[in-house]
């Protein structure tokens, strides 16, 4: 990092917002509690970084670099406080088939185009419609991603084999690092009863430490997945070739990355959110994000976005402000610099243990409860999402889970659709017509009326429904053509102004009332040049 670019962060780490964070003051108590936060997560982050460089491919220090830079970026200008970013698995699988075919200067610059995307993403405010995921889905990428958080972990119960293959640990081995994860697990849970003074996690981190140390336990250790040891990292422009051949390569990984990103941090903001009472960001958020990982692509890292298994941890142990993530990426950076050989002793089932408990504490288990009480929808809903996030990977499933969503959602509101009828005293029949007129339920609207039988005047009511669409348009057109067509008059009542002004034949038959309602219809531009189908 330039010196100007750190005399920014320390400018802002001065300024009110790190003094306030939601009425939250710093004080010394406060400081520390953010501190020993940050060092907890930092030192969950060395494994996962060492672990998913290797699913990519590439060094480990590129997935360090990356879990610093864009840890330490997000969390000056991300859209949620507490909230932790790195280098995710997430990412790591879609990278690896682009380095082993076109090598690391590629991934670096599809990292860059990535955060442009991400940038471009946040200034156009494209993040505010991750409001459009329901809920049951939200509960699903929760599942599904503490499913994923747990699996990734039984590889530390792996050791190598014959011939580069891994093995899983049998007997005492085995034994051993069970009784220390159980072990790291019950500290973490008692230590709340005991003291507040140490975040639960550190605890247990430090003390099976120290006793795996001082009795030389042979336990595999951080040591044992790759040294961490590393300098600073250096600013390099990716070394490839600046055409046309070169952004048809990284654009598809870029754009499948940029989105992946964009869900998974999104997604973690609004849970974060909920945690700690903060609403909004998300567009801040996108551009945090998309910065961070310009920069980082720029500074040999791998990338990466919001990582809701730090984040529990850093939520969990009492971080609420900006200053646990810029002290969990300094941390980061203090370990890679000097520190390497302290961190390559811990035992990876001190980590493992804690992980562990945050895939505990992760898990929607109010979900299991809640299944024969909430919509069967909704219920396949939340358990697609759970499956394909676990199969497949996150992007994907939330796309499917909205999708179903919006299907279901469809279907129900095509099935409400219906009309009242009542006899005028002057012989006209009027048709009360209730539910939503959209594409699902013109079928069931035409299905409503009886042309041939009906009396020579007919009135369709509109005020307990709401026209939708271009095929509600279309739909009013035809039936007012079948009327037409038997020299029978056909009054409508109550469409908004914009029905009006877009329905084409049957426009004259429409009745002005003072009473009529106001809302738009989502038609496209032929709509509005007066052409509707085929008229």
């Amino acid at each position: 990092m330039t010196r100007a670019t750190l005399a920014a962060f320390a400018e802002r780490l001065s300024s009110a917002e790190w003094r306030n964070s939601k009425q939250i003051k710093m004080t010394p108590g406060r400081i520390k509690t953010e501190l020993l936060s940050g060092l907890t997560v930092a030192l969950a982050l060395v494994p996962e970084a060492v672990a998913f460089s290797f699913v990519a491919g590439v060094h480990p220090l590129v997935g360090l670099y990356a879990a610093f830079m864009v840890g330490l970026i997000t969390a000056v200008i991300g859209g949620r406080p507490a909230m932790i970013s790195g280098a995710t698995g997430a990412l790591a699988v879609v990278m690896v088939a682009l380095v082993a075919t076109h090598g690391v200067e590629y991934l670096f610059a599809t990292v860059v185009l990535m955060g442009a995307m991400q940038i471009l993403a946040g200034v156009f405010h494209l993040g505010k419609f991750i409001r459009l995921v329901p809920h049951p889905v939200m509960l699903g990428f929760v599942n599904g991603l503490a499913i994923v958080i747990f699996l990734a972990q039984l590889t530390q119960f792996q050791v190598a084999g014959p011939e580069d293959t891994k093995v899983w640990m049998t007997g005492l081995p085995l034994a051993t690092m069970l009784a220390l994860v159980a072990a790291t697990m019950a500290i973490i849970w008692l230590m709340p009863k005991l003291t507040t003074a140490i975040p639960a996690p550190l605890a247990g981190i430090g003390i099976i430490a120290g006793i795996v140390i001082y009795f030389g336990i042979d336990v595999p250790r951080v040591g044992d997945l790759a040294s961490i040891q590393g300098g600073l990292p250096q600013f390099s422009i990716p070394s490839v070739p600046l055409n046309l051949e070169t952004l048809k390569i990284i654009f598809p990984y870029a754009l499948v990355l940029a989105a992946i990103g964009l869900i998974e941090s999104l997604l973690t903001l609004n849970l974060v959110g909920e945690i700690t009472g903060k609403r909004g960001g998300a567009s801040q958020e996108c551009i945090a994000q998309g910065l961070a990982n310009t920069v980082t692509g720029c500074f040999g890292g791998m990338g990466g976005c919001a990582m809701i298994g730090q984040s529990m941890i850093n939520v969990k142990s009492g971080g609420r402000t900006r200053l646990s993530g810029i002290s969990a990426a300094l941390f980061l950076l203090a370990f890679i610099l000097v520190a390497s050989s302290m961190i390559e002793q811990i035992p990876l089932a001190a980590l493992v243990g804690v992980m562990f408990m945050v895939v505990i504490g992760t898990f929607a288990w109010q979900s299991l409860r809640i299944l024969r009480k909430i919509p069967l929808t909704d219920a396949l809903v939340m358990f697609l999402v759970t499956i394909v996030t676990v199969m497949s990977d996150l992007a994907i499933a939330v796309v499917v889970g909205v999708i179903v969503s919006a299907l279901a959602y469809a279907w129900s509101n095509a099935t409400r659709i219906h009309a009242y009828t009542e006899t005028t005293e002057e012989g006209a029949k009027v048709y009360q017509i209730e539910g939503p007129l959209f594409f699902g339920s013109v079928d069931g609207f035409t299905e409503i009326f009886d042309p041939a039988n009906d009396p020579d005047v007919v009135i369709v009511d509109f005020l307990n429904s709401r026209v939708v669409d271009q095929s509600a348009l279309q739909a009013i057109e035809a039936l007012a053509n079948k009327y037409q067509t038997l020299d029978k008059t056909l009054q409508l009542r109550h469409l908004s102004r914009d029905c009006h002004k877009l329905l084409n034949r049957a426009g004259q038959l429409i009745v002005a009332t003072d009473d009529d309602p106001v809302y738009g219809v989502a038609v496209d531009y032929s709509i509005k040049t007066g052409i509707l189908g085929g008229h």
